[in-house]
């Protein structure tokens, strides 16, 4: 780099400056979006969308996979623990002391009354919904008060209970329960983790927070259940990570709230 030579913006800076890549980050960070979705979120050309997130992926910052309900289609997610590395690396570009130690999702502070209620739905609520509610649960200062259903209930997996067990979690007491037993509840929020049940979800009393997470039945992969075991690995890893950053958002939603009441 030659005397006078200013070092090019951060790639999150460079990515988050345009206005419709942010407003695809804003979407992205809120629900799983399809691409028509975020078209109509953003009221505009779906050429011009598509353009911005094949940058947004190519940057890290966004991934993309199949939907289990329609191969065709194709949901897009953000990356949250990848946008605190690039944010944090983008911080200590611009001086040293903007440094900032992101390696994990942040933990809400303890104490104080529930933040909120959420139903966690997956097809067969033997696996991905069980494993939501019991991370949501168990989380260090979450206080999320977490359910769970399937809209086709199974048996809890064997590879569920080993991958919670391995978190500290016992699930062993735990039984599959049909969406239907909460259609009267009220939840401040409602998260589908699977595209088939996002399909078939009802609407809740009380118009709760919907959010979509687009994550792949572990027992899909087929084999033996030391076979599929990685898949269910990864599928905690993913729900500990989306957990850790909602419950910190919900959180501070909680805290600006109380600041506006006072």
């Amino acid at each position: 780099m030659g005397p006078g030579t200013q070092p090019a913006p951060p790639p999150f800076a460079r990515m988050a400056a345009d206005p419709l890549r942010w407003r695809l980050l804003r979407e992205l960070s809120r629900s799983d979006r399809r691409v028509r979705e975020l078209v109509a979120l953003a009221d505009q050309p779906q050429s011009l969308v598509s353009y911005h997130l094949a940058q947004l992926r190519a940057s890290g910052l966004v991934r993309a996979r199949r939907s289990s309900f329609d191969g065709r289609d194709t949901y897009y997610h953000l990356d949250l623990a990848r946008c605190a590395q690039s944010l944090a690396a983008a911080g200590a570009a611009l001086h040293p002391g903007l440094r900032l130690d992101l390696a994990s999702p942040p933990v809400p502070a303890g104490g104080g009354p529930s933040r909120g209620t959420v139903l966690f739905l997956c097809t067969g609520n033997s696996a991905r919904s069980q494993a939501a509610e019991a991370l949501a649960r168990g989380r260090p200062g979450g206080r999320a008060q977490a359910s769970s259903a399937g809209s086709h209930p199974r048996p809890l997996h064997p590879n569920t209970l080993r991958v919670m067990a391995e978190r500290g979690i016992d699930l062993a007491g735990q039984r599959p329960k049909h969406l239907s037993v909460f259609a009267r509840r009220r939840f401040d929020y409602v998260i589908t983790l699977c595209d088939r049940v996002r399909e078939v979800c009802p609407r809740f009393p009380g118009h709760p927070g919907y959010r979509h997470w687009s994550i792949p039945d572990p027992a899909a992969t087929g084999g033996s259940d030391q076979d599929t075991y990685p898949a269910f690995e990864q599928m905690a890893a993913d729900l500990e990570t989306r957990i850790g950053f909602w419950l910190a958002a919900l959180s501070a939603e909680t805290a600006h709230t109380s600041v506006q009441e006072v």
